[in-house]
């Protein structure tokens, strides 16, 4: 991909990754192309929206995953704390730590739904990578809390309650394993969902866990068959959770998403008609699910109309999934055009 830089000579805001827009509203149609001019000659801004529909609603699926697990977690401390299992104790402090998980999750599913305002001229889209990367840094957490707990007992073994730690964790597997297929249909296409699901398919694989050994012991009496489970099971949880905690940061720093080829986008965008050279070109997450795309596209003949931009604004959408287009016309040789931008004057 061609480097990009910034022209001073413009006459107009750029809108990209990090930079607050004014307080100027964009209007989302579908598929729609604003051609707006501006005072320099040949320059006019393309805001192309293929609107996405917001993202599928899992309120139904947050509020069953919270509550089942809020009485799993009360139901798994009381039977740990009875049956002297520190196990349990510790598992339900992780199945804790996912219920906070699932809130942080569902409270930015709603907030992305939240309409723009003067100052979130994109709304607050943006809290869904939020979520996502803390629910990617919050299983790694979980994670290193079950190892130490592992490590401790493998050095200090402790005698465990077989048959109440199958049977409790058992209602675990069933609990999570619920939970997490409630999530299922969202996991590929939102990280914010995704990230709710591995929660809950960690848990469940740590129950499943919790169950072999349970029973293993039960049958031989070999007490650190439960800590060895566990490293095991952490670490099945960590290769699991990589990708999402990779892709959230990548997102946080407005990295072009995952399954966007830019430099794809950059060869189509400058085998349009009519366009001369490209420059400026910045795509970037707005949330787990939208993404946006500025360019500056030099033109000889100037402004191509409207229905160019509809048709970009359009395909953009349909070919790589960009559903906020802005397109901004200049005409070659023109005074926002430098020649080290890859202009002709």
């Amino acid at each position: 991909m061609h480097d990009h830089h910034d022209h001073g000579a413009h006459d107009h805001a750029d809108h990209g990754a990090g930079h607050e827009a004014p307080a100027r509203r964009h209007s989302h149609g579908h598929g729609h192309g604003h051609g707006h001019s501006h005072g320099g000659a040949g320059q006019g801004h393309g805001h192309g929206h293929g609107h996405v529909h917001a993202p599928a609603s899992f309120g139904t699926a947050f509020a069953l995953g919270i509550g089942l697990n809020t009485a799993f977690v009360l139901i798994e401390a009381g039977y740990g704390w009875a049956s002297n299992s520190m196990s349990l104790v510790a598992d339900a402090g992780h199945n804790l730590s996912d219920v906070l998980g699932l809130a942080v999750a569902w409270t930015a599913s709603v907030l992305v739904r939240r309409r723009p305002s003067a100052r979130f001229t994109y709304g607050l889209r943006g809290s869904s990578i939020l979520a996502a990367l803390f629910n990617g840094v919050f299983l790694l957490v979980a994670v290193g809390a079950i190892l130490w707990e592992a490590a401790w007992r493998l050095v200090h073994p402790e005698p465990v309650a077989g048959v109440t730690v199958m049977v409790v964790a058992g209602i675990g597997i069933l609990i999570n394993g619920f939970t997490a297929w409630l999530f299922a249909a969202g996991a590929k296409g939102d990280i914010n969902i995704r990230g709710a699901f591995l929660h809950m398919a960690a848990d469940a694989a740590v129950s499943a866990g919790v169950v072999l050994a349970g029973l293993a012991i039960w049958l031989t009496g070999r007490t650190w068959i439960d800590p060895a489970v566990s490293l095991v099971i952490g670490g099945l949880i960590v290769w699991a959770s990589w990708g999402l905690l990779r892709d959230s940061v990548t997102m946080s720093l407005a990295a072009v998403p995952p399954g966007i080829d830019p430099e794809a986008v950059e060869g189509w965008l400058r085998a349009r008609p009519g366009v001369a050279a490209l420059h400026d070109l910045h795509i970037w997450p707005m949330s787990t699910t939208e993404t946006a795309l500025t360019a500056h596209l030099v033109m000889a003949g100037g402004h191509p109309g409207n229905a160019f931009l509809v048709e970009a604004a359009e395909s953009l959408r349909t070919r790589f999934g960009i559903h906020h287009a802005t397109l901004q016309i200049e005409e070659a040789g023109g005074p926002a055009c430098r020649l080290d931008a890859g202009c002709h004057p």
